[in-house]
């Protein structure tokens, strides 16, 4: 491994001005300060059907689940931004881990991109609750599929007012937790690959 992990960024929604996408790209800002190498991706690139057992039982994995999965499997870790829908994660999201959960071969080689994965964690909503309902579900979620979470994470309140014309936090308090996540990450993700075989 290089002196310092790749890391892959990207967030739960593809709409355009989202606030998950805008807090997605300060994670991607932060972690190229710090000299990572980063690469920040839009879920757009990768749309899959709804998960489905017997889809997947008749046609198997589809291909942007894989393209995923191998784009997933060359970093060392990620840093998820979320927005929160009705109080939880966002279908797109969801559907793109379930098929992500489901992928164990590549051709002849064992393939798992979750397992022993370090990720960040990041939210933020319109409102005052900055998305918490959501990264806490996202969180038991990533848990459950044998994810490293790293435990600070970013979570952005009132998302029309938080960034600048630079599309950086306004907030101080907003920059300093966005470090701690970074930081976790990076020492996690740098851990995570020194225990891979």
């Amino acid at each position: 491994m290089t002196a310092t992990p790749r890391l892959l960024v990207f967030a739960g929604s593809v709409r355009s001005g989202a606030f998950s996408g805008k807090t997605a790209d300060v994670a991607q800002k932060t972690l190229a300060l710090q000299g990572v190498d980063v690469t920040r991706i839009s879920l757009l690139d990768y749309t899959l059907p709804i998960y489905d057992q017997d889809l997947e039982k008749e046609e198997g994995i589809p291909q942007n689940a894989m393209k995923l999965a191998r784009l997933i499997a060359s970093h060392d870790g990620m840093l998820i931004a979320t927005p929160e829908y009705n109080g939880s994660v966002p279908p797109l999201l969801k559907n793109t881990i379930d098929w992500l959960s489901r992928v164990r071969r590549d051709g002849d080689k064992a393939l798992n991109p979750l397992a022993g994965k370090a990720v960040g964690l990041c939210s933020s909503s319109e409102g005052q609750f900055a998305g918490i309902r959501a990264i806490s579900h996202l969180r038991a979620i990533l848990q459950r599929c044998q994810m490293d979470v790293v435990t600070p994470e970013c979570s952005v309140p009132r998302g029309g007012e938080a960034f600048d014309d630079k599309g950086d936090f306004r907030d101080e308090r907003l920059r300093r937790a966005m470090a701690r996540v970074v930081t976790a990450l990076v020492e996690q993700a740098a851990f995570s690959a020194r225990m891979e075989p």
